[in-house]
């Protein structure tokens, strides 16, 4: 996510800096830096925006019967131990094209082409 995904994402909550900066229990000066990019925008806010925009419920179905996993891949993942299947992108050491991503950036990719998200974008 950079400033101007951020700054979209804002205003397509129909947000102001001042609320956003509630919403993520961050300071005002923070969300106008991370929009300025004069900031990097930590993973830990990430996760809460992407949780804004993806909130609800969606018609996709858990994303292990969206994607297919297999029954050894889905035993060892969280969101199918958590019963998650559509907060999945939320969940750190899902395993999403058979390998578990290092790094929250590197998983939002993965996660940002996947159905289940596809109806939220």
């Amino acid at each position: 996510m950079d400033a101007r995904e951020f700054t979209e994402i804002r205003k397509k909550l129909n947000r102001t800096q001042k609320d956003m900066a509630v919403l993520l229990g961050v300071s005002v000066k923070a969300v106008h830096s991370y929009e300025q990019g004069w900031r990097s925008i930590p993973d830990h806010v990430k996760r809460q925006v992407y949780f804004l925009v993806f909130r609800g419920e969606s018609d996709a179905g858990p994303c292990w019967s969206v994607v297919g996993c297999p029954e050894e891949r889905k035993a060892k993942c969280p969101a199918f131990e958590f019963k998650a299947g559509q907060m999945c992108w939320f969940i750190s050491g899902t395993a999403c094209q058979g390998k578990v991503h290092k790094t929250f950036d590197e998983k939002m990719k993965v996660c940002r082409c996947c159905d289940v998200l596809q109806d939220r974008l």
